[in-house]
């Protein structure tokens, strides 16, 4: 993979589809145009034009081509689009067309991406942005995602680093006239009182990483509680439709089940797990083991308990843990109401479907409230590292006394370090590698 080939690829989705849009980006993007459309025509303006085969002069299509002159592209090359009828072969023809031309080979995943990342168009938390746009399930993932690949995070990174800068002037001006007596005790005060407010902002947006990266991932739901509390049945009904066994047989599920849902805009992960009991065969005790540690892990426990049982105390989590009574079509409770010693949060009946609209409005509710407000700039766990990694270095900056001017100086280095890494400045291969890879083929 190099710069300077010309790639293509089909950039819209799987055909048949009514219209097909195949990209092209290169040195050689012109003549790519210019031999299967006959002229290359004005830049940035669309026109139709018949396209032929190089080769055999056979004409292919009817379409919309146009040409994105370099620097003002998706990519920052040369790109050409081919928008065209969605037909199999229509789209086979012209990418085999293409293929044949000199100069030309098909994309790899993500290098459309990857370019515009290397020619500065993108910087790496907007292509991972992107990268969530495209997985986005949910209206609250689709607008999180959309203000990171706008350049949302970057932006204020970029804010960051010029304050960083100026913090970074005066630390070098105390070392350059250490000798004149008075100048570091007046730089050096200003200067570490600029890293406490810049540590101060940068502390600010870290608190809202957890809310980014469960928008992101999704929050999760553990249905948990001893075997036969319908913990399988009222996966099913919340799924609607058949995804978990369900049977009278203790232990029938032995292996965590998901199901994702989307509760007003929200993801939410919900999770069937093995019923908890003691005294099992080796493979049920490895399915209650999983279901502790999913469990350990969740944003909320569902702590089944079916009618007329005996009460059974759940493991302490982190997570909080609602208190859900079942199968209350089998007694004269009321389905859906609280108990009035506030052990049930909740009852319900699969079977008649009593209580269950109500357990899924406060579900939708509590994920609203937890990914609530304005989109987090902080949404995966790479960028909240480096930002920590920031915050310790800017930390130990502001601690450091008026005497070490060269300790408070490689402090801030450290810390522009990390703001590089968030934004794929410095040190990030590895992570180049691993988020490119999650993209298709023309994107």
């Amino acid at each position: 993979m190099t710069r300077s080939d010309t790639i293509f690829a089909l950039s819209s989705g799987r055909p048949p589809a009514g219209i097909a849009v195949v990209r092209v980006a290169g040195p050689n993007a012109r003549s790519a145009l210019e031999a299967l459309a006959g002229s290359v025509g004005e830049p940035r303006r669309v026109r139709l034009v018949s396209l032929r085969d190089p080769n055999s002069g056979e004409a292919l299509d009817r379409g919309l081509t146009v040409l994105f002159p370099a620097p003002a592209s998706a990519t920052g090359d040369d790109v050409a689009e081919f928008h065209l009828h969605g037909g199999r072969a229509v789209v086979a023809d012209v990418l085999a067309a293409l293929g044949r031309l000199d100069g030309l080979r098909l994309a790899e995943p993500g290098e459309f991406t990857r370019r515009a990342f290397a020619n500065g168009v993108l910087d790496l938390a907007a292509v991972e942005g992107l990268a969530d746009l495209i997985a986005a399930d949910t209206t609250a993932q689709r607008r999180q995602a959309l203000r990171q690949a706008e350049g949302a995070l970057g932006g204020v990174v970029a804010g960051w680093r010029e304050r960083l800068i100026g913090i970074a002037a005066l630390a070098e001006a105390a070392i350059d006239f250490a000798d004149a007596d008075d100048v570091p005790d007046g730089l050096i005060g200003p200067a570490r009182a600029a890293a406490a407010a810049l540590l101060g902002d940068i502390e600010a947006v870290l608190a809202g990483a957890r809310r980014g990266e469960r928008v992101r991932g999704g929050l999760t739901v553990v249905i948990a509680g001893p075997p036969n509390a319908g913990k399988s049945s009222l996966l099913n009904a919340l799924a609607r439709r058949e995804v978990a066994i369900v049977s009278a047989t203790p232990g029938t599920t032995r292996d965590a089940i998901e199901v994702h849902l989307d509760l007003d805009g929200v993801a939410v992960t919900v999770i069937d797990t093995a019923g908890l009991r003691d005294g099992v065969d080796p493979v049920e005790a490895e399915g209650i083991k999983r279901a502790l540690a999913r469990m350990a892990l969740a944003d909320l426990v569902l702590w089944l308990e079916p009618a007329g049982a005996a009460a059974a105390e759940p493991p302490a989590v982190a997570a909080p843990v609602w208190r859900v009574g079942t199968k209350h079509d089998l007694d004269t409770g009321e389905a859906g109401a609280e108990r009035d010693d506030g052990a049930e949060r909740h009852r319900i009946s699969v079977v008649s479907g009593a209580g269950l609209n109500r357990l899924v409005a406060e579900l939708a509710r509590v994920a609203v409230d937890l990914v609530g407000g304005e989109p987090a700039l902080v949404t995966r766990a790479r960028q909240a590292a480096a930002l920590r990694a920031v915050a310790a270095a800017l930390g130990e900056a502001v601690q450091r006394s008026d005497s070490a001017p060269e300790l408070f100086a490689e402090d801030l280095r450290r810390a522009a370090r990390g703001l590089g890494q968030v934004v794929g400045a410095v040190d990030v291969e590895d992570v180049l590698d691993a988020v490119f890879r999650q993209f298709c083929i023309g994107k």
